[in-house]
């Protein structure tokens, strides 16, 4: 569940009842950014589609991309640009063909610090700037 800062509430100090649920973790903000940008660049059909086909094949050029997604050029080379930006994918120039392929590291560290961050926090709960994330068992 995720829950905007606006809409939590707290007990007030003097009441005599308490809320007892421990207080959320907060992440790091490093990881915090990265993992804004990743998830609004996923949130997009056409690039999480990219993902899936990089994730099956590991590595596919433009024109092949462009054919699976049924899309034109420039507009794939626009997503593939965006997720490179972010550090999602890399690039490969071979001959004419672009050859693009997941960032392996960068993208499974993101997530499994993501993952610890969530299995480590005291009372199920992730703290952002504008929002906490609850994990329900």
């Amino acid at each position: 569940m995720i829950t905007p800062v606006s809409e939590q509430t707290t007990a007030p100090v003097n009441d005599v009842v308490r809320d007892r649920t421990p207080a959320p973790t907060e992440i790091d903000e490093q990881l915090e950014k990265d993992l804004v940008q990743s998830f609004k660049l996923l949130a997009d059909e056409t690039r999480l589609r990219i993902l899936f086909y990089l994730l099956e094949t590991g590595e596919l050029h433009v024109t092949a991309l462009c054919d699976r997604l049924k899309q034109s050029q420039p507009a794939v080379s626009h997503h593939l640009a965006l997720m490179r930006v972010a550090g999602l994918i890399e690039a490969r120039r071979d001959g004419k063909h672009n050859y693009y392929s997941i960032r392996a590291i960068h993208f499974y560290r993101l997530l499994a610090e993501f993952f610890s961050a969530m299995k480590n926090s005291s009372g199920n709960q992730l703290k952002f700037e504008d929002f906490t994330l609850t994990r329900e068992n």
